[in-house]
């Protein structure tokens, strides 16, 4: 009966993905004068609506020194805007303004080489007092609970190194609501509880990574493997650049990248794209025009030799590698997203085969291409996990002997068949929710140009041949071009040792 099901449930999808001119025929995309971009997806399987807004700005586009500004902002968007989640804006602006100057004076004095601490107590207790009569004025959390009581679900948001989201679905009948609340939060953003939020973001920073060993590992990672590129800063932020972010440099973030032309909205469910554009231009046209957000055109010098690091502690060993490769537009990131796959996806794959399963040296193993983003050029990356007593010495003797297998010997045409095929599910299980195909649509679009390469570089899998992927990775697995990092289990006696 379950086979059953998901036989007819990823029937239409399927279908979908084979057939871009069928599925074609159900969108409708148009672009407002400010830039505006919108895709209109009619799907009446329920009678919901999924709604997401894709900003092609992220963590890598961020000023020196303001690392982690692209998701502060992130959470300043949840805070409403000048009519929602305030009982009195203009009041509460004013206490704003001040509460900003006063944590600047604190910060001025913070940084100096020697602060006066008696001072500092004064600085910052005068900041808690405009603090707290900026809160007076607040009403928590208004804009998540208005939309939650009529019938709202997976409201969240996501800031990355590439670009930042914000989504959440809704009844259909509730589309015009989505568009007031959606319009407002960007044309009348606020700074509302600006530095209280702060106190969020570092405990988030703290649970994703300084208390997380694989947190930890991948932020030395990037910042070990990149130079010169801005993917060598964390997505969180680092903690003084946290620190040191105030009001007034995340106003000036927002005007010089949230121009309306980084938008792309995607609509997906039982609406009608008529009725769509209509609220479209209804509630978006006021969102004045701004110049396009600045291209980022810092480039990665190529690497010189191989990097290495070891944070020694007491954790769970991991092992991390990683090659300098490409971005997302370019011909060799398919075949280096297969030979990924072919490495670690699924019991079969070379890696998990060998390291899980034959010689149980692994807890875990996996590869990626394009990390820590793709839209710049990103690496490709593998990680283990070794069992307990594992030499880590051991698992890289094994990564080079089975890379140089590839290298030597190429893939099979059955392996390469097997990852094609998932690749097709993968897609075939995203669009089998209005949730999926909005941000399938909106990174094809974004990334490609297009939302119809969501569905054309699926097809150009078959013009990946058992060549391609060995050509690849002679290419790019290398030694000059590898970064190594790896977290060591280390004893009390160890590190007393070595202190």
């Amino acid at each position: 009966m379950g086979l059953v099901c998901a036989a007819a449930l990823l029937a239409p999808a399927f279908a979908l993905s084979q057939n871009l001119e069928t599925f074609e025929e159900n969108v409708t995309e148009f672009t407002l004068d400010n830039g505006l971009h919108f895709i209109i997806v009619e799907r009446t399987v329920s009678p919901t609506a999924h709604f997401f807004t894709l900003v092609d700005v992220g963590s890598a586009n961020e000023p020196v020194g303001r690392t982690g500004i692209a998701h502060i902002y992130e959470h300043m968007v949840f805070k409403g805007s000048k009519t929602i989640g305030t009982t009195n804006y203009e009041e509460e602006s004013k206490y704003i303004d001040q509460m900003d100057d006063a944590y600047s004076a604190w910060l001025r004095e913070r940084n100096k080489f020697e602060p006066d601490e008696e001072k500092l107590a004064e600085l910052w207790a005068a900041f808690e007092e405009i603090q707290d009569k900026a809160g007076e004025f607040v009403v928590n959390n208004e804009f998540t609970q208005i939309i939650e009581r009529e019938g709202a679900s997976g409201v969240n948001a996501f800031a990355s190194t590439d670009a930042t989201g914000y989504f959440y679905s809704l009844p259909q009948n509730k589309a015009e609501l989505w568009f007031m609340l959606e319009a407002d939060r960007f044309i009348n953003p606020v700074m509302r509880e600006f530095y209280t939020e702060k106190e969020v973001i570092y405990e988030e920073r703290r649970q994703r990574t300084d208390s997380n060993p694989f947190g930890r590992l991948l932020e030395e990672f990037a910042a070990t493997a990149y130079s010169a590129h801005p993917y060598k800063n964390p997505v969180v932020g680092w903690p003084s650049d946290i620190r040191n972010t105030t009001i007034k440099d995340t106003w000036e973030y927002h005007e010089k990248f949230y121009a309306p032309s980084s938008f792309t909205v995607t609509i997906v469910g039982d609406v009608d794209p008529a009725e769509m554009r209509s609220l479209a231009e209804k509630y978006f046209n006021p969102m004045e025009y701004k110049d396009p957000a600045p291209e980022l055109l810092v480039e990665e010098p190529a690497q010189r030799g191989e990097r290495r690091f070891i944070i020694e502690e007491q954790s769970q060993p991991i092992y991390m590698e990683g090659y300098h490769t490409v971005n997302n537009q370019h011909p060799d990131f398919q075949p280096l997203n297969l030979l990924a796959s072919i490495l670690t996806t699924g019991r079969t794959s070379r890696l998990y085969r060998k390291m899980v399963v034959e010689d149980q040296t692994a807890l875990q193993v996996g590869a990626q291409n394009g990390y820590p983003g793709s839209k710049y050029q990103g690496m490709f990356i593998n990680f283990v996990v070794p069992n307990q007593g594992v030499d880590m010495e051991d698992v890289e003797n094994t990564l080079r002997e089975e890379y140089q297998k590839i290298i030597d010997e190429g893939v099979t045409e059955e392996e390469l068949e097997r990852v094609r095929t998932n690749a097709r599910a993968s897609l075939v299980r995203r669009l089998t929710s209005n949730q999926g195909v909005a941000q399938t649509m909106a990174f094809a679009h974004v990334n490609g140009g297009s939302w119809k390469t969501a569905f054309t570089d699926i097809e150009r899998l078959n013009d990946v041949t058992v060549d391609d992927i060995q050509r690849v990775a002679k290419e790019y697995i290398k030694k000059s071009n590898r970064t190594v990092g790896m977290i060591k289990n280390v004893q009390d006696d160890e590190m007393a040792e070595n202190n």
